[in-house]
Parts: structure tokens; C-alpha cells; sequence
């Protein structure tokens, strides 16, 4: 299975993130198929630079994305954002204590 996930860089106590994708077995830093794109979160606010149409072209491929990879990919344009179901409406009523 392909998946498209982050890949660490940068020193200690300054994380920078590449957006790869990659074979599920292999290491988190191991060897990547393909590059997407680039999360740095320490700038304010966090900087992401991705490919969106190689990214498509890697999601219609069926990679699958994990959860951060996922939240990165929404804010890049990438993904469309997942349409949030309204809350249920219940017939519950409340009781109310009578002293």
C-alpha cells in the first residue's frame, strides 16, 4: 500500500516536514517514491507549499493519506474539505427537578 506522509527534517527542537509519498513498510525517513511538497509549522502561520495537481494524480492512484498528511493536504486545497453532518436532532426532553 502507497501512502502519503510527512518525512522529518531539520535539527533538534526545529522541525521542518517534507509531504511524501512513500510505501507503508518502509521507515519514516526511509526512501520516498515521490516529493508533494514542504510543511514548515514553525512560522507563524505555519507555512505549506504543496504540488496539488501531482498530489491528485497520487490520490487518484489510490495513496492514502494519514491523518496529519490528511489536515495538510485540506489546508494546501488539495483535498476538499469533508462537509460536516448537522447534529441530530433527538425528541429527548429534559426533566426538571421540583423541590
Amino acid at each position: 500500500m502507497v501512502k502519503i506522509r510527512l518525512t522529518r527534517l531539520g535539527d533538534k527542537k526545529s522541525p521542518f516536514y517534507r509531504v511524501v509519498v512513500m510505501d507503508a513498510r518502509t521507515t519514516r525517513d526511509g526512501k520516498a517514491l515521490d516529493i508533494l511538497g514542504t510543511y514548515d509549522p514553525l512560522k507563524d502561520p505555519a507555512e505549506i507549499k504543496v504540488d496539488v495537481e501531482l498530489t491528485k494524480q497520487w490520490l487518484k492512484n489510490g495513496a492514502q493519506p494519514t491523518d496529519t498528511a490528511r489536515a495538510i493536504l485540506i489546508k494546501a486545497g488539495a483535498i476538499p474539505k469533508p462537509k460536516q453532518k448537522p447534529p441530530a436532532k433527538t425528541k429527548a426532553v429534559k426533566k426538571v427537578k421540583e423541590a
